[in-house]
C-alpha cells in the first residue's frame, strides 16, 4: 500500500509542475465569465456621455495571477472592444477598496476616473489626446504634506520631501496617460500619481498603477480620442 502511494504522488508530481508552470492566459476562459459589454451597460449614469472605455479588472483564478484590460468603444448604442483583452499589471497589493486607496499601501484605487492628458519622452507622439513632454526637470509630488501634493510640477517650483522624477532613467514612462484619481479636489493622503504606463515585464507588479507592455500603450494611445470622453474603470466589482 506505501508503495502504492508513493507511486502516485510520483506519477503526480510532474503534472502538478507542468500546471504550475502554464501561463494564467491559459485558464483565462475558464477563470472568468465576465462581460464587459453587460457590465458596462449596467453602470448605465456613472459613465456620463463617455464613448471609449478602458476597463482593468483582476481576472485572477485560483493560485493563477491576472489582471485584464479591456479597451471599449459605444458605436451607436452598442459597446464593443476595440481590442482583444490586453495583460496587464496592477498594484503590488491588488486593487483598493473604493474609497481605500492610501499612498504607499501599494494599491491600486478601484473607481472610475477620466482620462485627460498623456505624457512621455518624446517631443511628440501619435495620440489626439493632449500630449505633454517630460523634461528631466519635470516631477510628480507624493509628498502629503506639501501644497503641491500629486501634482506634476518643476523642480524648482518647490520643495517636497518625496516626489517622483517624470523623466526616469528607464523606460517605464516612456509612454504613458495619466489617471485622474485624486487630482480634482486632491485629498492629502489618498495616493498620488496614479498612471497607465509600460511595464517592466508580464507578471510584475506596480507600486499602484496600471501598465502594459509598450506595443500595448502605443495602441491604446493611438485610439483615445478627448471627444470620446474616455474613462478608465479600475477594480475588483462584478
Amino acid at each position: 500500500m506505501k508503495i502504492k502511494k508513493s507511486l502516485s504522488i510520483i506519477l503526480l508530481f510532474p503534472i502538478l509542475l507542468l500546471i504550475f508552470s502554464l501561463p494564467g492566459c491559459v485558464f483565462a476562459p475558464f477563470a472568468s465569465k465576465f462581460n464587459a459589454q453587460n457590465f458596462l451597460i449596467s453602470r448605465g449614469n456613472s459613465i456620463g456621455q463617455s464613448s471609449q472605455i478602458i476597463l482593468v479588472r483582476d481576472d485572477s483564478f485560483l493560485f493563477f495571477t491576472r489582471t485584464t484590460l479591456y479597451t471599449m468603444e459605444k458605436r451607436g448604442n452598442v459597446w464593443q472592444m476595440a481590442f482583444e483583452p490586453l495583460d496587464a499589471v496592477a498594484g503590488a497589493k491588488g486593487f483598493a477598496e473604493p474609497g481605500g486607496k492610501r499612498e504607499g499601501d501599494g494599491k491600486t484605487p478601484s473607481g472610475i476616473y477620466p482620462l485627460k492628458m498623456t505624457f512621455g519622452y518624446d517631443a511628440a507622439i501619435r495620440t489626439k489626446m493632449p500630449y505633454r513632454q517630460a523634461s528631466a526637470d519635470d516631477m510628480w509630488v507624493d509628498d502629503p504634506q506639501s501644497d503641491d501634493y500629486n501634482r506634476w510640477i518643476k523642480k524648482q517650483e518647490t520643495q517636497p520631501a518625496s516626489f517622483e522624477m517624470m523623466k526616469r532613467d528607464d523606460n517605464l514612462y516612456k509612454y504613458g496617460i495619466i489617471i485622474e484619481y485624486n487630482t480634482d479636489p486632491v485629498i492629502k493622503g489618498n495616493g498620488s500619481a496614479i498612471f497607465l504606463h509600460i511595464w517592466k515585464g508580464k507578471g510584475t507588479t506596480t507600486a499602484g498603477c496600471v501598465a502594459v507592455s509598450e506595443e500595448n500603450i502605443l495602441k491604446i494611445l493611438e485610439w483615445l480620442d478627448p471627444a470620446a470622453a474616455p474613462l478608465i474603470i479600475t477594480g475588483n466589482g462584478n
